[in-house]
């Protein structure tokens, strides 16, 4: 379609960071199924039938700049679920995802995304990509500040969530957060609502990461590393005008679910960031 056209022209820089899985993140579960490779390099997570696997940031940030390259799933991935996310603990965390939902061989995977403040999640948004994930490595990223939190992909944005504190919408300023990442088994809901199940003689199902980087703020005991907010650019990003034409672009051509249009499930009127969110 000639959105594709358009992503396919536009040109973005993209910077090769010297990432090292040793030193920047602990697995946490599935160990056996979790392997570092390349001297630090590269890392991938497996799923089958007996165990998925995950990991997290050894630091805990407030507020960054937060890339990963990943390789998705090829083939017949239905019921699994790759997860990138930021998140705290407790029942009034603050989370920001992007889940990459499994699919039957030739199907699009969707991106699902979701914004959690203070324990409250139900906004989400899910996405096509305008290119095939399990082919090579594609860049997901995070930038979150005290005004904005943006998604992007491959230099792209594909959806914000503003600061809207003045009308009574918590947002995620206050509590430190670590990266995560997991590879899992949700086939009650992943692929088509849960219709298509997992085939686990197509196990062990595998993604690949690399090139992780976190330009940010490390939060030690609740101190921040960052002792001026000032003097870091993606503090106080937003998005020029160009990269907003260019969100608006996909999220008219690519957006799968908007919680933001979903009438039915909100009949009493729509949250009241949905006016101020594009």
């Amino acid at each position: 379609m000639a959105a594709s056209c358009i992503l396919c022209a536009m040109a973005f820089i993209t910077a090769v960071y010297a990432a090292n899985f040793y030193q920047d993140i602990d697995i946490t579960w599935g160990n056996d199924h979790a392997r570092i490779l390349n001297n630090g390099q590269l890392l991938t997570l497996s799923l089958d039938k007996s165990s998925g696997s995950g990991f997290q940031s050894k630091n805990e940030y407030l507020f960054g700049k937060f890339d990963m390259q990943i390789k998705l799933i090829p083939g017949d991935s239905a019921g699994t679920v790759t997860a990138f996310y930021l998140s705290s603990q407790g029942s009034t965390h603050d989370e920001i995802d992007f889940e990459f939902l499994g699919n039957l061989s030739g199907d699009p995977y969707i991106v699902h995304t979701n914004v959690f403040t203070q324990g409250k999640g139900n906004r989400e948004q899910q996405f096509y990509l305008w290119f095939d994930p399990t082919k090579d490595f594609h860049t997901y990223s995070f930038l979150w500040n005290p005004r904005i939190v943006i998604f992007y992909v491959d230099g792209r944005p594909i959806r914000v969530f503003k600061n809207n504190e003045s009308i009574g919408i918590a947002f995620p300023k206050n509590q430190p957060m670590r990266i995560y990442s997991s590879l899992w088994n949700a086939d009650d809901w992943a692929t088509r609502g849960g219709r298509v199940k997992t085939d686990w003689s197509k196990a062990p199902f595998t993604a690949t990461f690399r090139e992780f980087n976190a330009n940010a703020c490390v939060s030690i005991s609740g101190v921040s590393s960052c002792r001026s907010l000032s003097n870091n650019s993606w503090m106080s990003q937003e998005l020029d005008s160009t990269s907003l034409e260019l969100l608006r672009m996909i999220q008219k051509n690519y957006i799968v679910y908007n919680y933001c249009s979903d009438l039915k499930r909100f009949p009493q009127g729509l949250p009241p960031e949905c006016s101020t969110n594009t």
